[in-house]
């Protein structure tokens, strides 16, 4: 029997006050009066990975970074990638070239200061990389990225580009910047979502386990897991004002979601983007 397909375990590290879904009822001027859950909830992550003895790449904000550097050092003292989620959870197509240049770079340099090493990875908020703004691929390569983690192929009201391939591609040729889309499986005509979010606490775990366990050995591909730390902590404030479909995708299942990345770390082997994807010792 061969190795077991090795999975990238992500997480984008962002507080629960900075979800986009949020901007119409927390104002980014109050973020800095916000209390801030993440470096407990990053905490609680990096023990379930080690308990897992597996590894992942956290998509790190660079606003966090700059109120958390220990926190951030842990990660890297852990054996985890340490990536790019930009600096103040902008997406990237509400940015003009100049913008996102000067956002994606001033991030990058910060993680670099605080962690030690290169930062390689990126990952847009929201997955906001798609047709309209594909020249964001360009621009990241210029500042020194060597893959993206942006584009999610599904249909949904927020992001994503369905029509994009399902697996690692260049879209600028083999030397250019690598694009590494979130995992979903083929259904007929459509993909449906298999790489983690509201789709991983809402639908029942032994289905995001079947998709992802399809994924590996029918299309003999690495699933790409991604999760939040704020999806760990059912305790965290809640905001007044938000709409119903809000509500419900930010908070069904917080309580679950403990025992089921406990679950992924036992049902599959997990590690680095970098390493799976790049090579890279």
């Amino acid at each position: 029997m061969g190795a077991a397909v090795r999975n990238a375990m992500t997480i984008d590290v962002e507080d629960y006050f900075q979800v986009s879904a949020f901007a119409p009822h927390i104002s980014r001027e109050s973020w800095p009066q916000r209390e801030c859950r993440v470096e407990a909830n990053i905490d609680r992550v990096l023990g379930i990975l080690d308990d897992g003895k597996a590894k992942g790449t956290f998509f790190t904000l660079g606003w966090i970074a700059e109120r958390y550097p220990e926190m951030v050092r842990r990660i890297v003292a852990g054996g985890h990638e340490l990536a790019s989620h930009g600096y103040g959870h902008l997406r990237a197509s509400d940015q003009s070239r100049a913008q996102f240049m000067d956002d994606i770079a001033s991030s990058k340099k910060i993680l670099e200061d605080i962690g030690g090493q290169q930062v390689i990875g990126y990952r847009a908020p929201s997955f906001s990389i798609g047709p309209g703004n594909l020249w964001a691929l360009d621009v990241l390569q210029e500042a020194g990225y060597r893959y993206s983690s942006s584009i999610y192929p599904i249909a949904h009201d927020h992001y994503g580009m369905p029509d994009a391939p399902r697996f690692a591609f260049h879209p600028n040729g083999e030397q250019g910047l690598l694009e590494v889309p979130i995992t979903t499986v083929r259904i007929g005509q459509r993909n449906l979502p298999a790489g983690g979010g509201g789709y991983f606490r809402l639908l029942p775990y032994a289905l995001s386990r079947g998709m992802m366990r399809r994924v590996n050995r029918e299309d003999g591909q690495p699933a790409i897991f991604y999760c939040h730390p704020w999806e760990l902590d059912p305790g965290q404030p809640r905001p007044e004002g938000l709409g119903l479909k809000t509500r419900f995708r930010h908070y069904v299942n917080l309580h679950r979601m403990e025992s089921r990345i406990r679950a992924l770390t036992r049902d599959f082997a997990w590690d680095r983007m970098d390493r799976i994807f790049l090579g890279q010792q």
